[in-house]
């Protein structure tokens, strides 16, 4: 809560230390998901050296995850494309998050909510890039996929990339995109 719903990078920096360091010798799935939350708090941060280095020690623990770890149901082969690609994104390394997003977006065709925040990012990689019509293609599946789905996460980042959209808000095709958002919101 304190990383994503107060915002408190801090705060979350500090619980999910705590929580990988409580874990390391009891539950990889645990203290690898905890590794990646502190990896993306210190993404938010700034602090890209520790990001980075909570990264391979994320993916460490969770390639050990198996089916006798207590937690293993909270397991997804996609959580470390979804976060270190949210983690790059934040720290400003476009290609390397949208080469993960990209990888992650195609692997989660069964878990819709995820795939919309992942397209989402993904959008926003492009758009960072300057990659306005790959941006478009992939602003276009996320919004698809929240007609589906009505995720709070994958909203909230589509109308962020929708923002991002405004120097070109006078093309017709980001004219298009941003109405099929909206008509999303008015059919919620």
């Amino acid at each position: 809560m304190a990383l994503y719903g107060a915002n408190d990078y801090r705060e979350g920096l500090d619980l999910a230390l705590q929580a990988a360091r409580t874990t390391r010798n009891t539950s990889h799935v645990l203290a690898g998901l905890a590794l990646l939350h502190a990896a993306e708090a210190h993404a938010y941060l700034g602090e890209t050296a520790a990001c980075e280095c909570a990264l391979p020690g994320a993916e460490g623990h969770l390639s050990r995850a198996h089916g006798a770890d207590a937690a293993h149901e909270l397991f997804s082969a996609t959580h470390f494309g979804r976060l270190a690609g949210s983690c790059y994104l934040s720290l400003g390394n476009y290609r390397k998050a949208e080469e993960l997003l990209t990888h992650t977006a195609a692997a989660l065709h069964d878990r819709r909510k995820s795939r919309a925040i992942v397209l989402g990012n993904l959008t926003l990689a492009r758009l960072r890039s300057g990659d306005l019509d790959a941006a478009l293609a992939t602003f276009d599946d996320a919004v698809s996929e929240l007609h589906g789905t009505r995720g709070g996460g994958g909203i909230n980042i589509a109308f962020r990339a929708a923002r991002e959209m405004r120097p070109w808000r006078g093309e017709s095709v980001v004219q298009d995109a941003q109405d099929r958002l909206m008509a999303l919101m008015e059919a919620t």
